[in-house]
């Protein structure tokens, strides 16, 4: 049985609450509680970054798991890492002491953990000499928000942690089933570091005019053409997920999304058709890139709010834009 045998999260100490928030936006912490749902969430140190998230994240998993027993090592996390064209996979790898595994990375930014669930599914049944993969994220995203840029500091929620999960062949508590994702490339410029890469090397110009931070360069053109899109395509995945799943919508007793302003969030939960207490809303961790599923499985599971034979949905979506869900059944 091919599933999710053990999920794990990594909290950084630092508490960042919607009143410092506040003082960081202008926005009141009133607003960014009740419309952006978003009490509080965390932050990194400088001296951890997004693979030592991951690896902390992970160490959790291995205390009662053979670390000579995992064969892949996947990296699902923030593309922003320790450092630029660099395999973080490699290092987690080499800290975790899982030597027997080769490791690799998956980057689709916020989409990855659905797509995630879905690569390492497909390879245990194309390759019977794999039993165990192990997914490690991490997310230091927050220290990608330029606050003094109006165009972009609505990407306050953007958070850092870790998370990590098992996916085996000998699953006992869950099954991976179907998945589907989308991907529509007319908004792949619409959000994105402009400086460092090779259309804007790192440069005096780079550093001045802070291109180092995540910029949005038409917030309204996206608004515009992103607003009539998101949620129709956020029900499609999930409903080709559910059908090719053999389940339909009102199979869906838990919903782990990505974290998003609350208006959406409750939109998303009508149009399903289901109740807050059916879902994981992170309004006290904030967004951190592809790790948000995750984190909402290990919560799920932790506060006792799954009964066998639950069907679970991981959806999520990342700028670029793509769009992925990912059906899970619940087997204890």
């Amino acid at each position: 049985m091919i599933g999710v045998e053990h999920t794990s999260i990594f909290e950084p100490e630092i508490v960042v609450s919607a009143r410092e928030l506040e003082e960081l936006t202008g926005i009141p912490e009133k607003v960014i509680i009740e419309k952006f749902g978003l009490i509080e969430k965390r932050v990194a140190s400088q001296t951890m970054h997004a693979s030592d998230l991951a690896v902390n994240a992970a160490k959790n998993i291995l205390k009662n798991v053979d670390p000579k027993s995992i064969d892949v090592v996947i990296y699902f996390g923030s593309p922003y890492k320790d450092y630029q064209v660099w395999t973080a996979s490699s290092k987690i790898q080499y800290e975790l002491e899982t030597t027997n595994a080769y490791a690799f990375e998956l980057m689709n930014v916020s989409s990855c953990f659905p797509i995630a669930l879905k690569v390492a599914k497909d390879m245990l049944v194309s390759d019977e000499s794999i039993q165990n993969i192990l997914l490690v994220g991490g997310s230091k995203e927050s220290g990608l928000i330029n606050y003094d840029n109006p165009r972009s500091r609505f990407m306050f929620n953007f958070a850092d942690g870790g998370a990590a999960a098992l996916v085996t062949r000998n699953a006992t508590k869950s099954r991976i089933l179907g998945s589907y994702i989308m991907t529509d490339g007319s908004f792949s410029k619409d959000v994105l570091v402009p400086g460092g890469g090779s259309v804007h090397p790192v440069s005096k110009e780079v550093v001045e005019e802070k291109m180092y931070f995540l910029d949005v360069p038409d917030p309204l053109s996206m608004k515009e053409r992103l607003d009539p899109v998101s949620m129709p395509n956020f029900i499609k995945v999930i409903t080709k997920a559910l059908e090719k799943s053999g389940k339909q919508l009102e199979d869906i007793k838990m919903l782990l999304p990505l974290h998003t302003k609350r208006s959406m969030y409750l939109e998303l939960l009508n149009s399903l058709g289901l109740k807050e207490e059916q879902s994981i809303y992170l309004d006290r961790y904030g967004h951190m890139s592809a790790l948000d599923p995750c984190y909402g499985l290990y919560i799920a599971e932790n506060e006792n709010r799954l009964n066998k034979g639950d069907i679970i949905v991981a959806v999520s979506a990342g700028t670029g834009y793509s769009w992925a869900a990912t059906v899970i059944e619940w087997l204890k």
